[in-house]
């Protein structure tokens, strides 16, 4: 089992990076070092993706010198999803930002139990 973690150390990275986000969107109880934690799984999620669709001693999906042969290049959808999930994820954070600016702006805390306590006040 050893002898190949080295080998994929990229991998290893990825996933405790993944542990240490998915921790943190967890633990915290402030809403920006959750979406912090929540970009750091994003970001772990890319980098284990990226990894995968990598062949060494392959190139970039261009046909150069007129070679069809698939063993010459990698395959292009794992950089694509990486692309597009960073599009996403850019989007997604600018939401939970703009919505905890909302709270913050509503309740002064960013404390998720704090909040919670709040909104069954204004229910009362």
């Amino acid at each position: 089992m050893g002898e190949h973690l080295l080998e994929n150390y990229a991998e290893v990275v990825a996933m405790i990076l993944f542990g240490i986000g998915f921790t943190n969107l967890l633990l915290q109880k402030n809403m920006i070092k959750k979406i912090i934690g929540l970009n750091i799984m994003d970001t772990a999620v890319y980098l284990f993706l990226a990894e995968k669709g990598y062949i060494s001693g392959h190139i970039a999906p261009i046909v150069v010198n007129g070679d069809l042969s698939p063993e010459t290049y990698i395959n292009p959808v794992p950089s694509g999803l990486v692309l597009t999930g960073i599009v996403v994820s850019v989007s997604v954070t600018a939401l939970m930002l703009s919505l905890t600016i909302r709270l913050y702006r509503r309740y002064h805390t960013l404390d998720l139990d704090e909040i919670s306590i709040r909104v069954k006040r204004e229910e009362r």
